[in-house]
Parts: structure tokens; sequence; C-alpha cells
């Protein structure tokens, strides 16, 4: 079973950013990385390989030419090749159009299983993954905390509200990655090497016939704006004068 493995680049969230004058992210500060999620969903796919359950994994990335760094940090934990959808816009497009070139992808590679984070640290959107099963008509497991392989079949634990449930699905199945499904390995140095010449397709969007518009993005950034600073904490010297502050000042009563 082939196995695409979707990932993102994003900007590192341990990163303090600064604005530029013009309401934009300081670009002289910033640090990237593999999406924390899409880290789980590479570590299950090798897992899955690992234990024979699957046979090839290809890690997929809609991004600049710079998201190559992170597909090789994909291949170095043990996928097998890499496919890069190239494009400056992708911080512009939106869930729908990410998704329509993903199906595309999965159209052509023809998988038995998308494995995938459940959101992006950056913009939290959580809608990818659900689009592309729709799109593509794969059964699809959100939210997993394990992921378990029996012949056509894929036994998914989903974390829900209220506590976990196990769902069966019938492959091919789009799953998205909780942070419980698995603890994401280190890639070793013989992996960093051997990464190096690991095959890494770049693909032109335009190529994959999607039904989507570059030329006119869903999404436009006017500016950022950094949240206010808190302000210092303040001691009361009675339960009365605790109560007037949450009421009065903090208007949480």
């Amino acid at each position: 079973m082939k196995i695409l493995a979707m990932v993102k680049r994003v900007v590192d969230p341990e990163v303090k950013v600064k604005l530029t004058g013009d309401a934009q992210l300081d670009p002289s500060i910033l640090d990237y990385k593999l999406n924390y999620f899409d880290e789980y969903s590479v570590e299950e796919a090798v897992r899955l390989k690992e234990s024979g359950a699957a046979s090839e994994i290809v890690v997929v990335c809609i991004g600049s030419g710079d998201a190559q760094k992170e597909i090789r940090t994909a291949l170095a934990m043990g996928a097998d090749r890499g496919i890069l959808v190239e494009t400056d816009e992708a911080d512009r497009l939106d869930s729908l159009t990410k998704a329509k070139l993903l199906a595309k992808v999965v159209e052509r590679e023809e998988p038995g299983m998308v494995l995938m984070g459940k959101l992006a640290v950056d913009s939290e959107s959580n809608a990818v993954g659900q689009m592309l099963a729709a799109l593509t008509g794969f059964a699809q497991g959100t939210f997993a905390f394990k992921c378990e392989v029996d012949g056509d079949t894929v036994t998914v634990g989903r974390e829900v509200d209220g506590g976990t449930s196990d769902v069966k699905l019938t492959l091919p199945a789009v799953v998205t990655a909780d942070l419980r499904l698995n603890e994401p390995r280190y890639a070793s140095l013989p992996g960093i090497m051997k990464a190096k010449k690991k095959p890494l397709e770049v693909i032109d969007p335009d190529d994959l016939d999607a039904d989507i518009d570059l030329d006119e993005p869903a999404i436009e950034i006017l500016g950022y704006e950094l949240p206010p600073q808190r302000e210092a904490g303040e001691i009361v010297d009675s339960v009365d004068a605790l109560i007037d502050r949450l009421k009065n000042k903090a208007k949480v009563l």
C-alpha cells in the first residue's frame, strides 16, 4: 500500500515575531519548520511501513521552493520520495484550493491511504483533510490517536468531545493525526544523508489541471497586529475588593 503524507511548511510557533512598519511579519527573525501535527502523520506512515502494512511513503507539500527543506526533513524520518507543488502564493490559498490541488496529486498517485496533521499550527483551519476526503470520495477518520491497518480496512481511534471513539474504514481513506497518535522520531544522521539523495519532484500547479484560479486567491493578507501586552497583576486586600475588580475592571462577573 502506498501512503501519501501531506505536510506543510509553517512559521515556528516558538519564534517571537516582530512586525515591520507596514504591519507585515519581519522576515529577518522568522524561522520555519515542519508543521507539528504533520510530524505525527509522517511518523505514523513510517511505522506502518516498518510493520509491513505500507510499501511506499510519498511526502506531498504545497509551498514555495524553500519548502523542499521540510520535505527533506520528512524524507530523513523515513519517507521514500517527495512531491512539491511549487507556488509562492501558498499563504494566500484557502483550504478548498489546497484540497483541490492535493486531490489531483491523489488522483495521479492512487494511494491506499492519505495521512496528514489534523490542522496547521499557523492557520488552524482544520478543513483540508475533510475537504480532500470529500473531493476524492475517500473514507475519513479525523483526530486520530490510533491507526491500525488490517487488510483493506483501517481502524481509527478518534479524539471526540467527551472521550474517544473508534471507526472502521474501508481503504482508501484520509486520516488526520492528533497529538496522541505517536511520538515522532528525530531524524538520524544517516537518515539525513540518505534524504539528500531521495527523489523530490517539483510540480507546477497549472500542470495538475485543478479547478482553481491562482491569479485571484480567495485570501488576501492585509497585515498583522500583535496582541495587547498584559497588564501587571494587582494584589487586593479583601474578597470584596477582588469581586469589585473582577466585576468592574475585568468584567468577568
